[in-house]
């Protein structure tokens, strides 16, 4: 390629129908070998069913030069530097949510096609909120706008640019410029001598929004690739852009789920052969022959630089267009990279006292304890229901409507992942009905630790500590003696009381007590008070004493069994509190010192 060049990638995503292959072809100068709806079942159709990749290029802007790479060994001495800017043509159809998910992840920034003449569809709802998960940047482009009236044409593009103004109002795009075009005027059967309208003005835009991209030739190489195919006599190629590090002819590269390392045999930007490339660029790269088949979609990386694994630890933050709670043990569609596999899902957050603490987006730090969450918390999450006799303080309700700052789930997937550290996480219900209006994403998320071993379960997760907080409420029957009193409601008849012996309860009245053991054959027990009641306590328990001083010790039994005895004057009330470690195989119950 003459000159030194910089690659952007733009993606181009929309409803199915609205025009974005049309416009991906009239921006383009030069296309890839998957670009344009190539396959065969595309063209029979007539929808986009894979990502498609074309570019063309522009004088470099002044803004842009320092992210231009140092030394470009292909670069001819004293040309022009150039934007290159390679168009990610995303499917629209909601079946294939996938492939958007795996192209929105590439892109330096989004242009959401629009059909001028139906404005907002399902379709472009969820690429708008993939486009806040996975890039910064937004161009709306409203298509099609040679179907409007001439007459009223002006009029109706001022409106739908209101109405999209309004709808980015409340998204991190709010302000985004939004741009008229008619990509292919008088539809796909009009004759190609038609010129589309407003081009070079979207060219001008696309090149004034474009941010400096981050580019770091260091670090291990690392290429999501997106298609696959073999060159006879030649070798397999696989074609896709590079997420970090670079490249050079005569590398050796990885492909993990095939287990096969490569040599890099020769490489191509579009046609133009290279001989090296970095993060960020679009690449071919020729390797020695395998079958194409086994790669459709994927990772390839430098040795030994990713590892595959059964379950991760996941920074999570929930999509709010989702309707309804997060649900704990919930199973939904989680999207990796290009790999889509199906993840059961455990929620967690901070210890109440860290509620306000700083999220770290980078690390997950196993020496904390985490509180274990029965659904992700959102401000005005319903109480979970409580049993009556058990006054069990459900989690999945933020304390007293307060939220914390970062939440995180464990995610246990069907099938084992290949995936970068620190890489985005998707989760989707994508078994929703497709024509409702409903946005079927439902959380996203950064990739913290990845559990590579198999027997995880039993080697990792009981070093996760993370708790439920169980909160047990009962009531004082009668006191025994200064020292011990009977308490009731705590616990149900079945329950194993001798577990709980030896746990601190307190008393509203301020003292504290042990259990000490059961009380008869229904759920009553006998209560330790090491410092002995105090005065007002005896006096607000005194009916109950008078009544059964009368009674020998003898009968402890038979009053266990017997009709309802007065009650204290005022009810006091019997507090248990305790921890239990969701991965703990020993069960244990554990109080604060």
């Amino acid at each position: 390629m003459a000159g030194r060049r910089l690659n952007v990638n733009v993606g181009v995503l929309g409803h199915i129908d609205s025009g974005k292959t049309a416009l991906a072809r009239a921006l383009s100068t030069t296309a890839s070998t998957a670009a344009f709806d190539k396959q065969p079942q595309s063209r029979e159709r007539g929808i986009t069913l894979d990502l498609g990749f074309s570019c063309f290029s522009v004088p470099l802007p002044a803004r842009l030069r320092p992210a231009l790479p140092g030394a470009d060994a292909d670069a001819e001495p004293g040309a022009e530097p150039r934007l290159q800017v390679t168009l990610v043509d995303c499917p629209g159809h909601a079946s294939l949510i996938r492939t958007i998910i795996g192209g929105a992840q590439i892109i330096d920034l989004m242009m959401l096609v629009i059909d001028v003449t139906k404005g907002m569809q399902t379709q472009s709802a969820e690429c708008l909120v993939i486009g806040q998960i996975a890039c910064q940047k937004l161009v709306v482009v409203l298509n099609k706008t040679d179907l409007l009236a001439e007459g009223k044409r002006q009029a109706a593009i001022e409106k739908m640019t209101r109405k999209m103004q309004k709808t980015l109002e409340n998204t991190k795009f709010r302000g985004a410029p939004i741009i008229p075009v008619a990509a292919r005027p008088g539809g796909p059967e009009a004759p190609e001598t038609e010129a589309p309208q407003g081009i070079s003005e979207l060219i001008e835009l696309l090149t004034s929004q474009i941010p400096i991209p981050a580019r770091d030739p260091s670090g291990p190489f690392l290429m999501s690739v997106d298609h696959c195919f073999s060159i006879k006599g030649q070798g397999t190629v696989m074609t896709g852009t590079i997420l970090s590090g670079s490249v050079s002819l005569g590398d050796s590269v990885e492909i993990p789920a095939l287990k096969v390392v490569r040599k890099v045999k020769s490489m191509q930007m579009f046609r133009t052969p290279v001989t090296s490339a970095m993060q960020g660029d679009r690449l071919g790269v020729c390797v020695t022959q395998f079958d194409p088949k086994l790669l459709e979609r994927g990772l390839v990386c430098a040795p030994e630089s990713l590892h595959t694994v059964h379950a991760a630890l996941v920074s999570v933050e929930k999509i709010p267009y989702f309707r309804g709670p997060l649900q704990t043990k919930a199973k939904f569609h989680i999207t990796v990279g290009h790999e889509t596999v199906m993840g059961r899902v455990m929620f967690f957050s901070p210890a109440p006292d860290d509620f306000d603490r700083e999220p770290v987006l980078d690390s997950f730090d196993f020496s904390r304890e985490y509180l274990f969450q029965e659904q992700y918390l959102c401000p005005g999450s319903a109480p979970a229901a409580t049993d009556s006799g058990e006054a069990d303080r459900k989690a999945g309700q933020a304390p007293e409507g307060c939220c914390p700052r970062q939440q995180w789930a464990l995610v246990e997937f069907e099938k084992p992942v290949t995936c970068p550290r620190l890489c985005l996480v998707i989760g989707s219900r994508l078994d929703a009905d497709i024509h409702a209006n409903a946005c079927r994403l439902a959380f996203h998320g950064v990739l913290l630790r990845g559990l590579e071993d198999r027997g995880y379960a039993e080697s990792v997760l009981p070093t996760l500590r993370v708790y439920k907080l169980k909160h047990k409420q009962g009531v004082v029957e009668r006191v025994m003696d200064d020292y011990s009193v009977i308490g009731r409601s705590l616990f149900k008849k079945e329950t194993n009381i001798q577990l709980f012996v030896g746990l601190k309860v307190h008393l509203s009245t301020g003292e504290q007590g042990v259990i000490d053991s059961a009380f008869g054959q229904s759920g009553k027990f006998k209560v330790h008070i090491p410092g002995g009641l105090s005065p007002e306590s005896k006096k607000i328990l005194t009916p109950a004493l008078k009544k059964r001083g009368r009674t020998g010790r003898g009968e402890a039994a038979r009053q266990e069994d017997g009709p309802e005895r007065p009650e204290p004057a005022q009810p006091v009330a019997l507090s248990l509190s305790f921890k239990r470690y969701v991965f703990d195989t020993h069960k244990r119950m554990v109080q604060s010192p």
